[in-house]
């Protein structure tokens, strides 16, 4: 079987009727372990996908051509948004236990939702690489550990955090303009704070961990390529999920649709 295939014919013990969905940590584990492959699958559609913007800006911090480098990988970045939204809605697919392929889902979101989501993964990728260049002055340049900016960056990816994932979860289940989008994603992270602040929190602890034990942590490149990236935003769907579900009524849709596609 390929890469981006799944073999449905062998037996698995199956899911018993009107069977409760576990909670908390119980949920995560069975979302996991039930889908450990799709995750990796996903990983590497969405590193090809971000590829060429990253090495163009690697290039740039190691130096070479570094202003050239730099406004050349926001360009680069056009397919960001239409693979994050594509990336996001095949998570939620998972977590609403419904059984599709990869390959054939990423490809029909990126293409639905390219065009409109390509400024916005522009704008979150210079968000990033800003951060990035501003610690990187910070710990390694003349700027010096300022402990102000130190808390204005981290309060700023603490936001962004807690905001871009109902963004992307708008582009993947509504067809709302871009305007409508951002106003109801800053409404959806302060009107569930808790959650949203876990969702930014968890959703970030693994780069939190990468940039603590630096340079140690580039070992671990690979795993977080494979695997890392798509469990530490399992971690945070599993919080900002619920919220935009039941607000949006997205599940109790979908299964409306699908008795009147079968009647």
């Amino acid at each position: 079987m390929g890469i981006f295939s799944r073999n449905f014919n062998k037996p698995g013990p199956g899911v018993k009727k009107d069977e409760p969905r576990k909670k908390g940590a119980a949920r995560f584990f069975e979302l996991l372990f039930r889908d450990f492959w799709d995750y990796a699958k996903l990983n590497i559609l969405l590193c090809l996908c971000v590829l060429p913007t990253v090495a163009v800006f690697v290039l740039g911090l190691l130096g070479l051509y570094p202003g050239i480098a730099f406004f050349l990988s926001i360009v680069l970045a056009f397919p960001v948004g239409g693979a994050m939204v594509a990336y996001i809605y095949y998570i939620t697919k998972m977590m609403r236990d419904d059984p599709s392929f990869v390959w054939y889902e990423f490809k029909r979101k990126f293409k639905e939702n390219f065009k409109q989501a390509a400024p916005i993964g522009i704008f979150c990728t210079a968000f990033i690489y800003a951060q990035i260049m501003l610690w990187g002055s910070m710990i390694f340049g003349d700027f010096g550990a300022d402990l102000t900016w130190m808390i204005i960056s981290l309060f700023s990816l603490l936001i962004f955090g807690m905001i871009m994932p109902y963004v992307f979860l708008h582009l993947a289940y509504l067809e709302l303009k871009t305007f409508s989008v951002i106003k109801n994603s800053i409404l959806l992270s302060f009107g569930f704070v808790p959650r949203s602040f876990m969702g930014s929190f968890l959703g970030g602890l693994m780069w939190i961990a990468f940039a603590l034990y630096y340079p140690l942590s580039l070992l671990f490149v690979p795993v977080i390529a494979f695997f890392g990236i798509s469990i530490a935003m399992l971690l945070c769907l599993m919080w900002v999920w619920k919220p935009f579900d039941e607000h949006f009524k997205i599940e109790e849709i979908l299964v409306e649709r699908v008795k009147e596609e079968t009647d």
